[in-house]
C-alpha cells in the first residue's frame, strides 16, 4: 500500500488531536460560552497542531507543515498563563513535555508550499467547536503538486450510524475510508449515487458570511435538489459528501467579500476525502483547486464539491445563474 506509514503516523496524530480538543471542549467551554470568550479556541488549535507537528517533525524531519498556527503570540511573557495551558493538555495525551517544546513543535507547522509538504487545520470550525456542534482536525499531505494522502478527523459528526466522533481517511488511489474516532473498524465509503433522492441534499456553512447562500440554494434546486440545506460547520461537510449523506457542497464567494481566497488548510484533507469516495471537487469555473502553489488558493475562486455525478450540471447552473 502506498503511503502506508505516512497514514498511520498521520492518523494517530489527528486521533490524538482529536483528544485534546474534545478535553479543551468539555473542561473550558462552558465557561468561555458564558463570557463569549474564545481563549479554549487558541488552547485547542495551539494544542492540536503541536501534537500533530511533533509527530510528523519526528516521522518525517525533511516535510516542511503549513499550518494554520504559529507560536509567537504564546510566546509573549504576558500569555505564560496561557502557554502553561496549552502544555498542560499537551501532557494530558502525550506526558509530560516542556512549555518550549510545546511552542517548537507548533512552530514546525511555519513551512511554506514545496516539493513534498503536509497542510494543517488543527481546529476547522472554530464557531462549531465553541457551540458544542461541529469541528474537524484536517491533515493532508501533497507530493509534486498532487493531494496524496488526507486525515479528516471529526469528533462530533454522527451520520445516523449510531456512532458520534468519525475518521475519515484517503490516500491516492485506494479509496476513502470511514471508522469511529474512538475505534473501530473502518469501512469503505462511496458518494451518494442516482436514483437515491432521501440523500440527495446539499450541505454549506453555518455562518452566511462563508458564501452566497442565496445562490448556493438556487443552483442546488436547478439541479433537481429539493430539500432545504444541512448547515454545519467545518470539513465535516467533506465527510458527509464522502460518505453518501450529501450529493454537493457549496462554497460560492459572498458579496460581502469579493476578494476573499481560500486557504488550502481549508479544503485540502476534506477534498482527497471526496475524491478518493468517487466525487469531484473544482472551484466554481471548474478549475482544479491549486493546492501547491501557495498557503492561499489565489487562482481560485469558491468550491464545489459533488458525488461527480451532477458536477457537469452544477457548472452548467453557474454559468447561467
Amino acid at each position: 500500500m502506498a503511503y502506508e506509514n505516512e497514514l498511520a503516523i498521520a492518523q494517530k496524530a489527528v486521533i490524538a488531536a482529536a483528544q485534546l480538543c474534545e478535553t479543551v471542549r468539555r473542561d473550558m467551554v462552558p465557561e468561555a460560552m458564558e463570557k463569549q470568550d474564545k481563549s479554549p479556541v487558541t488552547v485547542a488549535d495551539y494544542g492540536s497542531q503541536a501534537i500533530i507537528c511533533k509527530a510528523l517533525s519526528e516521522a518525517f524531519p525533511n516535510d516542511p507543515v503549513v499550518g494554520e498556527e504559529d507560536a509567537a503570540e504564546l510566546k509573549q511573557p504576558e500569555m505564560r498563563d496561557r502557554l502553561q495551558q496549552v502544555t498542560q493538555f499537551v501532557e494530558g495525551v502525550i506526558g509530560t513535555v516542556m512549555p518550549e517544546d510545546v511552542t517548537r513543535w507548533i512552530d514546525h507547522g511555519n513551512g511554506a508550499a514545496a516539493k513534498r509538504f503536509w497542510t494543517l487545520d488543527p481546529i476547522d470550525g472554530t464557531k462549531g467547536f465553541l457551540r458544542g456542534d461541529q469541528y474537524a482536525i484536517a491533515l493532508a499531505l501533497i507530493e509534486d503538486g498532487d493531494l496524496k494522502v488526507g486525515i479528516l478527523g471529526c469528533p462530533a459528526l454522527d451520520l445516523g450510524q449510531g456512532t458520534t466522533g468519525l475518521l475519515f481517511t484517503a490516500v491516492r488511489g485506494e479509496g476513502t475510508y470511514m471508522q469511529p474516532i474512538a475505534g473501530g473498524e473502518a469501512q469503505q465509503v462511496k458518494v451518494v449515487q442516482p436514483g437515491d433522492s432521501a440523500r440527495l441534499r446539499f450541505v454549506e456553512s453555518v455562518e452566511a458570511s462563508h458564501g452566497n447562500q442565496s445562490e448556493q440554494e438556487a443552483v442546488a434546486k436547478a439541479v433537481g435538489i429539493t430539500q432545504a440545506s444541512v448547515r454545519m460547520d467545518s470539513q465535516a461537510k467533506y465527510g458527509a459528501v464522502a460518505a453518501g449523506e450529501a450529493a454537493l457542497y457549496l462554497r460560492l464567494p459572498s458579496p460581502k467579500y469579493p476578494d476573499y481566497r481560500e486557504k488550502i488548510w481549508d479544503h485540502a484533507a476534506g477534498a482527497i476525502v471526496v475524491e478518493e469516495a468517487g466525487g469531484k471537487v473544482t472551484d466554481m469555473y471548474g478549475k482544479p483547486l491549486d493546492f501547491y502553489s501557495a498557503a492561499k488558493m489565489n487562482d481560485n475562486r469558491g468550491v464545489v464539491v459533488s458525488n461527480g455525478i451532477i458536477h457537469t450540471d452544477v457548472m452548467s447552473a453557474l454559468q447561467t445563474g
